[in-house]
């Protein structure tokens, strides 16, 4: 259709600079929004109508920090702290994935986003089969920013399917960057996704800042998440991780950090002063008993600070409500009953999540001329109704299931919550049927 109309949205959340809620149509042409609140008159004939009656209807939801290919290990690495969780559980089910299994996860990642909502990742995949993610995430219709895990530390305790050199490494992610990145329209981007400190080697992690500046690319690790992670840096670098991150070239604006739990007072001033980004998990961090990050403390000080849910073995879901109460509640205990207010945690997971991945001009808000990223939220359910306060409906009351319809890039991927791009029921046999093969590898 080269006309899509959302028709009688009861309240539009702009989430654009004056945090406008206005109610009426938007209108979206080709990938683009050509119109936001108001009556829309369709130009020609050639037009598709969602009906938004009793919704709140706003940017997608983007999530910056995802794993898609872990996800047929749901539920097998609980109750386990963050190095434990990697190198007895994560790691060996990566290694033990083949290119159908990570078609299957990436099936289910994507089918469980779509449909909650979730219309924008930044995901890191393992060390193998990053194509299939792309493929995947190409016909199901989200945005994805995707790159292969690098690990070319040689760990005795990472499964040798999983270590490779470092000329290998650069070599593969230089030509998925090559072939995927700005593809579908620019839908589809790359990332280049070290893993972390201890998985990559100080040269890997140099050519890595060297490779991402020139290709104009993102740069996507982990930092700082879980203690004995960051003893076991300052043990072999003799600094703090963000310090020796930044000592690398691997902060900046093109740089987003997942997690950020513990960090100094040094290192908060790196990240505010070069404007690299922090990606928020809660669940996840709570789950891995890894903390709690400071996140009111981050914001105030003008740190970028996006949500993401991260993978299904240490979450359960890629729920980015779940994600959203979580954030707005967690801190409050702490700082104060006003440290997280509704609106805050709703633009930390749309526009926050568009400025880390450097798609700020793009998506994250409701303007004329942006990408038509649109999610229709339904407020008439009885654990919702009355809504009072939009963005307190969506933050502590809405769930996953409440998504009506979903648009990416002007084209309808869900419709009154039925996705339309992959079969769900197909997608769900596939899905449990790799991971039992995945798994009987393992034994």
């Amino acid at each position: 259709m080269s006309e899509v109309i959302i028709r009688g949205g009861t309240m539009i959340l702009t989430v654009d600079p004056d945090s406008h809620v206005l109610a009426g149509d938007i209108a979206v042409k080709d990938d683009v929004l050509v119109q936001v609140g108001g009556d829309y008159t369709p130009s020609t004939s050639d037009y598709e109508i969602l009906d938004a009656e009793g919704c709140i209807v706003m940017p997608g939801l983007v999530q910056s920090h995802v794993h898609m290919c872990q996800t047929l290990a749901r539920g097998r690495a609980d109750d386990l702290a963050l190095l434990d969780w990697l190198r007895n559980v994560v790691w060996p089910y990566e290694a033990s994935l083949d290119r159908s299994a990570m078609t299957a996860a990436a099936q289910l990642a994507c089918t469980e986003l779509l449909l909650g909502g979730t219309t924008a990742i930044l995901d890191m995949g393992t060390v193998h089969h990053t194509d299939a993610l792309f493929e995947v995430a190409r016909d199901a219709g989200l945005r994805a920013s995707i790159g292969k895990a690098m690990m070319d530390e040689d760990d005795p305790q990472a499964p040798a399917n999983l270590r490779e050199t470092t000329e290998s490494s650069l070599s593969e992610s230089a030509r998925l960057c090559a072939s995927w990145h700005g593809s579908e329209n620019g839908r589809l981007r790359y990332a280049y996704a070290p893993r972390f400190v201890l998985s990559c080697t100080d040269d890997l992690l140099r050519e890595v800042s060297t490779a991402a500046a020139k290709a104009g690319v993102h740069i996507h690790t982990h930092s700082s998440e879980n203690r004995d992670e960051i003893a076991e840096v300052k043990r072999r670098k003799g600094v703090d991780n963000i310090v020796h991150l930044h000592n690398v070239g691997v902060t900046g604006d093109n740089v987003c950090l997942a997690h950020c739990v513990w960090l100094d007072d040094n290192e908060r001033e790196l990240l505010r002063d070069t404007g690299t980004h922090v990606l928020h998990c809660p669940s996840s961090n709570l789950k891995l008993g890894s903390g709690i990050a400071e996140i009111p403390e981050l914001l105030a000080e003008g740190i970028s600070v996006s949500i993401g849910a991260d993978g299904a073995p240490c979450n359960n879901n890629l729920d980015a409500f779940v994600e959203m109460r979580l954030a707005a509640l967690l801190h409050k205990p702490r700082r104060g009953a006003e440290a997280m207010r509704a609106a805050t945690v709703v633009k930390m997971a749309t526009m926050g999540g568009a400025i880390a991945l450097g798609q700020a001009d793009l998506i994250g808000s409701l303007e004329v001329g942006k990408k038509a990223d649109v999610i229709c939220v339904d407020t008439r359910g009885p654990h919702v109704a009355p809504v009072s306060n939009p963005y307190s409906a969506l933050v502590y009351a809405c769930r996953s299931a409440d998504v009506r319809h979903v648009v990416v890039d002007g084209r309808v991927v869900v419709r009154d919550k039925t996705l339309l791009t992959l079969d769900v029921d197909t997608v769900l046999t596939s899905a449990r049927g790799q991971a039992q093969a995945v798994f009987d590898r393992m034994k």
